[in-house]
């Protein structure tokens, strides 16, 4: 076995295969001269070793075997085996499935070992780069953060083969492609009338993507400002032939551009920002989209104050293999927790030539297989992501033609888009989160190959001066920005909001669509369930109630801070007409989001875990007791009428479940949510105490005069009174 090359040392790398059971991290940095490098999945844990830590590692194995007895003995049990970090290791999914290119020279994006010490951090990068000069490998970009160290690289295929044996090298990949596919919609402009500003108090949205048109007539007067953060020209501006970015900031701006487009009139209610951090042209770039994406989202909500941002970015070069999280998603929950800002990315798309050769009868089963899962960065656990739904059915010839068949649709309205990718996230966390249209694709009867004329999302065309002013395409990309304009929108009815409370309420609004139930779980099981919230994850928002409480449905909001190992209890102020009149469905929906602080080197991602419960009793009190009790289940939490149990939704840092109540519980019982917060075991508690959001919609759709709002709006009014109170009579 060929030894490791380079390193910014001399210590060995171990590869210790674990024993199965136990998924924490032995302590093996208790052996004087080891040190735990990563943890890269269940078991299979990295170390560095000097040669006296490699010594004392044999010796107390050798004197485990012989006398059954050694110090810290438990750390030995647990080893299976050791081996090298080998080449193989080193080969990412991209790398591993196409190989080397055939070009004289290629690109890399190679992935160092993380050093959370910055001394060892840099003491490593900069030992990483006089190897690589040494070698005669160009150097194009880097990144270096606590716990994501990357190199871009252009090499030819036997200098990438000694950077495989780099013992500083954790993995080494293809860098990222992109492909998108157009189709022209002819829209004729003229019919409207030119656009207004926004108001002065307009909320903002920023779109990260290839830049913007800004002349674009029904953009102009809405952007507050383009900027571009690609060296070394900065350009700002969208470019031919995708002009993928005005696209997405027509869908940012708007929403429903196709349904603008009936109604007659643009009136933009947001105030648009554009940030281009990649070139849509189909070649690779020399600097990392991470560092563009991360300056621009510091500047823009620096000048600007921008706290939505839209990246309709994926990597088809880095789908999701079940473990760790790193590289653009993990860079983008870094910058969510530190800026207080949310961002919407896409699940990402196929290809259509990844498409099986019975696409027809292997629909939607292909779309859970290996190769469709996410693609970075939509396992970002603190953004919202969004997956694709088809849109219409009738393709351009289909129209042209409708007495016969011309097409096959592979989804009919509000299945899932045959092109979406699939979830889970890491630790089973669900993803997406929720969903929104993509279009759809057809089979062509005749010639074969697929056709998405006609069936695509409908937004604005960044060609307009040598085309028309609109044109449909299709995939995820224009899915995120439909969301990230609700997200946006609701700043306008709760400025201050935080991202975690903009998710929770998406998540709150989102159901499943009836035509992917139908679709996806007609047995009504737990495998079926589990095919939707890999697919469709909480659903599409209803915007019905989203913006505004009706009479019929109500959303309460709050925002706390919670410590370790702590609850939190809420009683909903549920008045008695909620529960009067009898047999009918009554709704009462919980969404929990926070965004906690993250780590790539351990399966245990997130370093603060919260999860919450719904659970009915006759006061707080013995909700209370029973919490103290037992600190995990408490009371249990209500099984009856209940969507998705605690176990399904509590791995992700957005959870939603939805409970339907036929009549009026049992003895007067009351509704409580409690919160409770556990952290992993790396935690140290440095954080303190960890903020979440909570919003619950109340609904009683089906009381005909139904007067809720009013309702629970007198019952809170009453509970503030009774506070006050209480406050003045202490202190009397």
């Amino acid at each position: 076995m060929a030894e490791d090359v380079g390193g910014f040392d001399d210590r060995k790398l171990l590869k210790i295969r674990l024993r199965a059971g136990d998924k924490s991290v032995p302590a093996f940095d208790a052996i004087p001269g080891v040190e735990i490098v990563s943890q890269e999945d269940e078991s299979i844990v990295l170390a560095f070793a000097t040669d006296d830590g490699l010594s004392e590692f044999e010796s107390r194995l050798a004197t485990l075997a012989r006398d059954g007895v050694v110090t810290r003995k438990e750390l030995f049990y647990v080893i299976e085996d050791f081996d090298h970090w080998t080449p193989q290791d080193r080969t990412g999914a991209a790398l591993l499935e196409q190989g080397f290119p055939a070009a004289p020279t290629f690109m890399l994006d190679v992935e160092l070992w993380p050093q959370e010490r910055q001394d060892k951090r840099q003491q490593m990068v900069r030992a990483f780069l006089d190897w690589l000069h040494a070698q005669g490998i160009e150097r194009l970009d880097d990144i270096q953060q606590p716990s994501l160290v990357m190199v871009r690289v252009r090499c030819n295929g036997a200098q990438a083969e000694q950077i495989l044996h780099h013992r500083d090298v954790r993995t080494a990949d293809l860098p990222p492609r992109l492909g998108v596919a157009v189709q022209l919609l002819h829209t004729d402009i003229n019919q409207f009338p030119p656009i207004d500003p926004p108001s002065d108090d307009a909320p903002s949205i920023a779109v990260l993507d290839s830049g913007l048109t800004r002349g674009h007539s029904l953009l102009g007067a809405a952007v507050g400002d383009a900027q571009g953060y690609l060296a070394p020209h900065r350009s700002a501006d969208d470019t031919d032939p995708h002009w993928h970015g005005t696209f997405v900031g027509g869908l940012a701006l708007y929403g429903d551009v196709h349904g603008v487009i009936q109604q007659g009139q643009f009136v933009p209610q947001l105030r648009l920002f554009s940030g281009k951090v990649f070139e849509d042209d189909g070649q690779d770039q020399t600097e990392f989209v991470e560092k563009a994406v991360e300056e621009a989202v510091r500047e823009l909500h620096a000048q600007y104050g921008c706290r939505v941002f839209n990246l309709s970015y994926g990597d088809l070069n880095k789908v999701y293999d079940g473990r760790h999280v790193r590289g653009l998603a993990y860079t983008l929950d870094r910058l969510t927790r530190e800026l207080g800002v949310l961002f919407v990315v896409p699940a990402g798309n196929l290809l259509s030539s990844q498409l099986p050769a019975d696409t027809r009868a292997s629909y939607p089963d292909y779309l859970f297989e290996g190769h469709a899962r996410l693609l970075d960065p939509a396992t970002s656990l603190n953004a919202l992501t969004v997956g694709g739904l088809s849109l219409n059915e009738a393709t351009r010839n289909a129209q042209r033609h409708p007495n016969t068949i011309e097409d096959h649709v592979l989804a009919r309205a509000e299945q899932p888009f045959p092109l979406t990718r699939s979830g889970p996230s890491a630790s089973g966390a669900i993803k997406p989160d929720v969903v929104a249209h993509a279009g759809n694709i057809a089979l062509r009867r005749t010639g074969g190959g697929t056709d998405h004329a006609g069936l695509g999302v409908v937004s604005l065309n960044g060609g307009f001066a040598l085309g028309p002013a609109f044109k449909e395409d299709i995939g995820t990309s224009y899915a995120a920005p439909q969301v990230a304009h609700q997200a946006a929108r609701l700043l306008a009815e709760v400025p201050d909001a935080s991202p975690s409370l903009l998710r929770a309420l998406i998540g709150a609004h989102a159901r499943w669509p009836q035509a992917c139930e139908a679709l996806l779980n007609p047995g009504n099981n737990a495998e079926g369930r589990d095919k939707l919230l890999r697919l469709v994850g909480y659903g599409r928002v209803d915007d019905a109630a989203l913006f505004r409480s009706l009479d019929h449905t109500v959303t309460l909001l709050a925002e706390e801070r919670v410590g370790n190992d702590q609850h939190h209890f809420f009683e909903l102020p549920l008045p008695d007409s909620f529960w009067d009149g009898g047999r009918r469905t009554r709704e009462v929906t919980v969404a929990l989001a926070y965004s906690p602080a993250v780590r790539t080197t351990r399966l245990d991602y997130r370093r603060a875990k919260l999860w919450f419960h719904l659970v009915t009793a006759g006061s707080l009190d013995e909700v209370t007791q029973a919490y103290r009790r037992n600190r995990e289940e408490g009371m249990g939490e209500r099984a009856n009428g209940r969507w998705l149990p605690n176990d399904t939704r509590k791995n992700g840092t957005l959870q939603v479940s939805r409970w339907r109540f036929k009549q009026a519980l049992a003895n007067g019982h009351k509704v409580f949510v409690v919160v409770t917060r556990q952290d992993s075991l790396w935690s140290d508690g440095r954080d303190g105490d960890e903020p979440y959001a909570v919003a619950v919609v109340l609904a009683d759709r089906e009381q005909a005069n139904a007067q809720l709002y009013a309702q629970v709006q007198a019952a809170l009014q009453a509970r503030a009174q009774a506070r006050a109170r209480a406050r003045i009579g202490g202190r009397a």
